[in-house]
């Protein structure tokens, strides 16, 4: 089994949710688990990992995993918006699976809502870390394709087409397909529904 896996998906995909539940289940079995989460997602508590869905657990809150180790008889370490960190601390998880018997998780976005890879999620990807794809449908109405990029509102409605790659919060988010995300950000093509 591949011991450094990234779990991807647009929002509302329920990474976090899985997250919370894989690590129930391995604690259950005896296999004792960290909860990581960057210092910069305190969009809905400083200290857990939260699922919309209304399932939670504690995380340890880390600005950084470079000087970091994990307690002893941990058998996994789930991390949380992995997209927050940097390479260098993708690095650090890669130097951990290799010389420790754990197994470490990451849980993120791979791309922002200007269609650019995250540097964190293209370390990942580099190191050959194990993909997995958490898949969701678009958030458009009526639409059902796969759901791979975001859209960013500003308060008036508009989309945001340039600015900071990290912007914590998602009440200004839609998760969307390839199609309609050309169409809104781009300009390209047309589409019956309305994409606000």
């Amino acid at each position: 089994m591949a011991n450094l896996h990234f779990h991807y998906g647009t929002m509302g995909c329920s990474k976090s949710a899985q997250l919370v539940i894989n690590a129930y289940n391995q604690n259950k079995n005896g296999n004792k688990t960290e909860i990581i989460k960057p210092k910069i997602d305190n969009r809905f508590s400083d200290n857990k990992v939260n699922s919309r869905i209304g399932i939670s657990a504690d995380a340890i809150v880390l600005e950084s995993l470079r000087n970091w180790s994990p307690a002893p008889n941990t058998k996994m370490v789930l991390i949380d918006e992995i997209q927050f960190f940097t390479p260098d601390d993708v690095d650090r998880l890669v130097h951990i699976a290799d010389s420790k018997p754990i197994i470490i998780m990451c849980y993120g976005l791979m791309v922002d809502s200007n269609e650019h890879i995250f540097p964190a999620s293209r370390r990942l990807i580099e190191v050959g870390a194990k993909l997995h794809r958490m898949e969701s449908t678009c958030q458009i109405p009526g639409c059902m394709r796969l759901a791979t990029h975001h859209l960013r509102y500003d308060a008036a409605g508009n989309v945001v087409r340039a600015g900071a790659q990290i912007a914590v919060g998602d009440s200004n988010y839609k998760s969307v397909c390839r199609q309609h995300f050309n169409m809104l950000y781009h300009g390209i093509g047309h589409d019956n529904n309305n994409g606000r």
